[in-house]
């Protein structure tokens, strides 16, 4: 305090550390912790705001993008320790035991062939069906994906999984890209894709089939994996007491959140809308 008070008053700091036989670096040291505890203070904060307005969904590497997005000078080890002390807890899906191997379709060959990251848009789609309970019943989901830059181009819900489900998602995808000819779409063996309807709708739109093996969810590991994004980090912890309540909520979760805001790893972390943009200006 008096080192302190003698550098208001005038004195340089050379004189206050002869005067008070102090080395320069402590008197220095006795300046910093304010200075410290503002920046962890706006630091902290903005942990909070990240882990509110992601909807607690960020793990620490996510959240060390985002803060030196934000201008944070700070390294993942910090970045855990603080989440651990703020009780930052990230959503995390239950892990799964997927099977391997399986019979190939005899529909369309698997064109895939788990090549899940084309450099260009509309080179592989993928899409799959999933299902959410509500208080009216089950919802289905029906989504197409562009593998390339993971973005959810379409999705389609029903009350039935049926085929009208997965080809109004072919539909809405084809009109949304409108460059897509030649593209690849994989999907598994469910009769919603192997019948002959929504094989003709493929073959109208000159969109080319692909099919995963029997029973085997890792030959469409991405689509399966964003339905495990869904139900981990928002179905399962809502309850829905309408359809109607339900596909709003899971709109508001593809739309807005999961393409336009959600970082993801395999992007470099950054959303898939940004990374098509990027795309788009490099071409």
């Amino acid at each position: 305090m008096v080192a302190v008070k003698l550098k208001k008053i005038g004195y340089t700091v050379q004189q206050i550390c002869r005067c008070l036989t102090l080395a320069a670096s402590s008197f220095y040291y006795r300046l910093k912790p304010k200075a410290i505890n503002a920046e962890m203070v706006r630091l902290k904060a903005a942990m909070q705001q990240i882990h509110n307005d992601m909807d607690a969904t960020y793990g620490k590497r996510r959240m060390l993008s985002e803060l030196q997005d934000m201008g944070f000078t700070v390294g993942l080890e910090k970045v855990r320790r603080w989440m651990k002390n703020l009780n930052l807890v990230a959503k995390r899906p239950k892990q799964h035991r997927y099977p391997s191997g399986g019979v190939a379709s005899v529909i369309a060959p698997n064109k895939l062939n788990r090549q899940f990251n084309p450099e260009q848009l509309n080179t592989y789609w993928s899409g799959d069906i999933t299902y959410i309970r509500t208080q009216q019943g089950w919802l289905y989901l029906a989504i197409i994906m562009d593998l390339c830059s993971r973005r959810v181009i379409s999705w389609a819900f029903s009350d039935k999984p049926n085929i009208e489900l997965t080809t109004r998602a072919l539909r809405l995808a084809v009109q949304k890209r409108r460059a897509y000819r030649n593209v690849v779409f994989h999907s598994d063996q469910g009769c919603q894709y192997t019948s002959v309807a929504y094989q003709s709708s493929l073959k109208e739109f000159g969109v080319e089939s692909s099919m995963s093996r029997a029973g085997n969810c890792l030959d469409n590991a991405v689509t399966e994996r964003f339905f495990r994004s869904l139900k981990s980090e928002r179905v399962n912890y809502r309850r829905y007491e309408t359809r109607n309540q339900a596909i709003a909520d899971i709109i508001n979760y593809i739309e807005p959140f999961y393409n336009q805001k959600r970082k993801h790893h395999k992007l470099g972390n950054i959303s898939p809308v940004r990374y098509e943009m990027n795309l788009l200006k490099s071409a």
